[in-house]
């Protein structure tokens, strides 16, 4: 991430000025006057547990080599993306401008809604959900938070398991939603859901 506070792109369409811009081809448009109420909190590391790699950045480009290691053979025909990655040091990538529809949740509900794609943000952090995710990813989650509110309507944060229940378990158990809570409050934001 550059020195500078992150900033809208006044030219793009929901694209962060200070992230890095890593163009996937993995979204589509949002219907009309959908409004973004809702952000998503994923986890991801390729190969499984192994960090710092560039595999994240070529599953969510359709460049992931399915050769490359064992456990790429089963993502070789995923089409999938997020808005942004979290590096494990605070890096912001973007992949899907926040005007559009990423790719990142699949067959999900929330609250009683389905397709969250639809009205929703996706960030991924990269980690396994075991270990502990990093001082610099929660301060640049907490950031990227703040800004998401200055631009759109969003009042809701989940995790992936919140939205996919058995399907999926991330962002894991040592996500420390308390800590983010006492830090989105101040934008507004709320997750209604225990642990």
């Amino acid at each position: 991430m550059s020195r500078h506070a992150p900033r809208w792109s006044a030219s793009e369409h929901g694209w962060l000025e200070g992230a890095r811009w890593l163009r996937s081809p993995n979204f589509d448009q949002r219907a009309p006057g959908e409004a973004i109420e809702l952000v998503v909190i994923h986890h991801i590391s390729l190969p499984p547990g192994r960090f710092c790699g560039d595999a994240i950045l070529r599953l969510f480009t359709n460049r992931l080599d399915p050769g490359a290691d064992r456990s790429f053979a089963q993502l070789a025909s995923l089409r999938v993306s997020a808005h942004f990655l979290i590096r494990r040091r605070g890096e912001l990538v973007q992949f899907v401008g926040c005007d559009a529809r990423a790719w990142h949740a699949g067959e999900s509900s929330f609250l009683g809604r389905a397709r969250c794609n639809d009205f929703s943000i996706g960030i991924e952090l990269e980690g396994s959900g075991e270990r502990a995710f990093t001082q610099a990813q929660y301060r640049r989650l907490g950031q990227l938070l703040a800004l998401l509110c200055e631009r759109y309507p969003v009042r809701w944060l989940a995790g992936h398991s919140d939205i996919a229940p058995g399907r999926k378990h991330d962002p894991g158990a040592s996500f420390d939603w308390e800590r983010l809570l006492r830090s989105a409050r101040a934008s507004g934001l709320s997750r209604p859901f225990s642990d």
